[in-house]
């Protein structure tokens, strides 16, 4: 490869198609979209599998039916995907709501722990006002949790 060739692939402007990908590749980046739909049987997978298998953007779709939960994964707006399970399904669909266990301090603070969770998740609370402040250990809390930890060096060993 010469010098003008160098030049060349260095200074080529992309076609107007090129360029559209490119735009809208930009303004939205890979994501995962995360929703709980239930489902029951195979049938109701494929159905929400293939409901969105067709969209623009979309790269990867696994459904986990014992979890009731569909992951997207591909250049996609949340809204628009959650809008077109609903649509294509007819089943009830939202975000996925739940977090791991282990990010929430009181996993079983009366707004945090939820029956219907798969194991290992609690409900997501960050957004919920109420149900968050029932879920964070207040700083008197954690004093007192940690003044008989096994882990603190200085802790109380009355036992």
């Amino acid at each position: 490869m010469g010098f003008l060739d160098h030049l060349y692939d260095k200074f080529e402007w992309p076609s107007s198609s090129d360029r559209r990908k490119l735009k809208k590749l930009k303004k939205r980046p890979l994501q995962t979209v995360e929703i709980r739909v239930k489902m029951d049987c195979e049938g109701c997978v494929r159905r929400v599998r293939k409901s969105v298998e067709g969209m623009k953007g979309v790269s990867q779709v696994e459904v986990e039916p014992k979890k009731h939960r569909l992951t997207v994964i591909g250049h996609v707006d949340p809204d628009k995907v959650l809008h077109r399970v609903l649509h294509r399904t007819g089943k009830k669909a939202e975000f996925w709501p739940y977090v791991p266990y282990d990010v929430v301090d009181h996993p079983y603070a009366p707004g945090v722990y939820d029956k219907k969770a798969p194991a290992g998740y609690v409900r997501n609370v960050v957004n919920n006002p109420q149900a968050s402040s029932l879920a964070r250990a207040s700083s008197t809390e954690v004093m007192y949790t940690t003044a008989f930890s096994d882990e603190n060096p200085n802790a109380c060993a009355i036992m």
